[in-house]
């Protein structure tokens, strides 16, 4: 019995030591070089900050949104916020009347430092770039929350904040250029041809 034991053994460590002595000897001979660059081209793929169509001002989406589509949104931020008039604070502050009132302005609650000492009030252009990405608007944020990609649904929130308790007026949509006397004229020849 112990002679079979040996046996096998025996030719489980000289499998392992043929393992890695293959192991060793194709590593010597096929060298990985690192390339110039990491990973692959792909074709047709736009890098940021090429093409792809400008984002919406806020001023325009806060005109089409309504606060009825912002509190759907505001669903996602109830886990941590509350909103109504003298509510408790939560994981993050209670956000009755936020826009307009100074940024970490209620007593009690342990803002970050970013935020605590950033001036002045919330605005709605400010409102929107922390929706965006609060990590990128003020580094080092607790807030553990992505942000809101679609322009809508910031909008949306944001209009949902104003109507409850802040009421600021919205700010004037910007109003589109009327396109260069040339570029009309050269739109008109075209269409002429």
């Amino acid at each position: 019995m112990m002679s079979q034991f040996n046996t096998i053994a025996g030719w489980v460590l000289a499998g392992g030591i043929v393992a890695l002595g293959a192991s060793i000897v194709t590593g010597e001979v096929f060298h990985g070089e690192r390339p110039e660059t990491m990973g692959y081209h792909v074709e047709g793929v736009v890098e940021e900050g090429e093409g792809g169509e400008a984002e919406t001002p806020i001023a325009v989406a806060l005109a089409a949104a309504t606060p009825e589509q912002g509190e759907e949104v505001f669903r996602r931020c109830m886990s941590c916020h509350t909103i109504n008039q003298g509510g408790a604070d939560g994981l993050g502050p209670n956000l009755h009347g936020i826009l307009g009132a100074p940024h970490g302005h209620r007593p009690g609650f342990a803002y970050s430092e970013g935020l605590a000492a950033l001036p002045g009030n919330w605005s709605f252009d400010e409102m929107n770039e922390w929706l965006r990405r609060p990590a990128a608007f003020i580094p080092g944020t607790k807030m553990n929350f992505a942000g809101l990609s679609s322009v809508e649904e910031r909008a949306a929130v944001i209009l949902y904040l104003n109507a409850q308790g802040s009421n600021l007026p919205l700010p004037a949509a910007p109003v589109a250029e009327a396109p260069a006397e040339g570029e009309a004229a050269g739109n008109e020849t075209a269409a002429g041809n």
